[in-house]
């Protein structure tokens, strides 16, 4: 099959410098910036060459031995991902470590911020990290919330290179940071070991206009390069497309990164859609080849159903049913990755691979 040539025509998002100029400068709109006028004129100079230039990756190595063209030059903030990836990876395997959990608060509210009170899911989080601790599993938070209370942080949108060619999506993604868009502070290179190391993940997320919340979708996205993903950058020479649909017609073998790993979900509403989003989390996993901890781990559940916003807190103090649900979906999650370490829970898919991967 001759490669394809990849298909243009859409319209340049391309900016002149005064529009690039008046945006950048737009992020020192405090009067306090008003004293280093001229200083931030230079800066934004500086910031309109690297755009006009396309600086996406200003600082970069070769990538040595062990990559498919090991003269190609790497950013180093991707050689430094790769490596805690790697890193994160070897404490998954080892037989003698201790066996991990990470627990995923889905919210995006906290008291932090402007919403001024903390999210149900939160507590619900710090339910099952109890009872994991409590049964000698160590655990992790991660707390999506921070997207939207912490300065800095971001986790900017996937580019959807996959679907362009498999072998362009590199693993870790190698689209962030990019210096000459202002696409820095990606949070993903961080959250990538986490999963790596990862024996065991239990999400709790809510549910918002019918899906998951947007920070949980924006690191779903982000994943996709997890299950299938490039983690040789230097075989597509970086973002050639007609080299990486040359590589994936060659016979993509679509390397699934995470898999093996066990989970539970939680999800939480209070008018309509919970089991429709504990549905597609649930099957998101189990696409990546998760395996669900047990019969009680997937849990969608209303906290209030059609009661005031105001009192949801109270109702959720209420719910001891949620609650112990809650732990119950945790313990199970326990149990199930020491059956997985003791040889006693079963792979089912080992040695089956799908005839369509993707």
């Amino acid at each position: 099959m001759p490669t394809p040539v990849p298909r243009k025509g859409m319209p340049s998002p391309r900016l002149n410098r005064e529009d690039f100029t008046a945006r950048f400068l737009s992020r020192f709109a405090d009067p306090a910036f008003g004293a280093l006028a001229a200083e931030l004129e230079k800066i934004a100079g500086v910031a309109w060459e690297a755009y006009d230039e396309g600086r996406k990756s200003p600082v970069t190595r070769k990538a040595g031995p062990g990559y498919a063209d090991p003269d190609y030059h790497l950013s180093v903030d991707w050689i430094a991902a790769k490596e805690m990836i790697d890193q994160a990876r070897a404490r998954f395997e080892d037989a003698d470590g201790p066996l991990r959990v990470l627990l995923i608060n889905g919210s995006s509210r906290s008291e932090h911020t402007c919403p001024g009170e903390m999210s149900k899911s939160y507590r619900l989080v710090q339910l099952a990290e109890t009872t994991l601790n409590e049964a000698g599993i160590e655990t992790t938070i991660l707390d999506l919330s921070r997207l939207s209370s912490e300065f800095g942080r971001d986790i900017h949108p996937c580019k959807a290179c996959f679907s362009t060619a498999a072998a362009l999506c590199h693993f870790p993604c190698s689209c962030y940071p990019n210096y000459s868009l202002g696409q820095v502070h990606d949070w993903m290179n961080d959250i990538y070991p986490m999963w790596m190391e990862a024996h065991g993940v239990f999400i709790v997320t809510p549910v918002n206009w019918y899906q998951v919340s947007s920070p949980m979708k924006l690191m779903m996205d982000r994943l996709v390069c997890a299950d299938g993903g490039n983690p040789d950058p230097t075989l597509t020479h970086g973002k050639d497309a007609r080299k990486a649909k040359e590589e994936e017609l060659k016979g993509w073998d679509y390397p699934r990164h995470l898999q093996g790993r066990v989970f539970s979900v939680v999800v939480h509403g209070d008018v309509e859609g919970a089991e429709n989003v504990r549905r597609s989390v649930s099957d998101w996993l189990k696409f990546m080849k998760f395996t669900p901890a047990g019969p009680d781990a997937e849990i969608d559940r209303y906290i209030g159903y059609w009661e005031p916003y105001a009192t949801s807190h109270d109702a959720l103090d209420r719910d001891r049913g949620m609650q112990a649900e809650v732990r119950i979906a945790a313990e199970q999650l326990g149990r199930a990755l020491k059956a997985r370490r003791a040889g006693e829970l079963v792979t089912t898919y080992e040695g089956l691979e799908s005839p369509r991967q993707k």
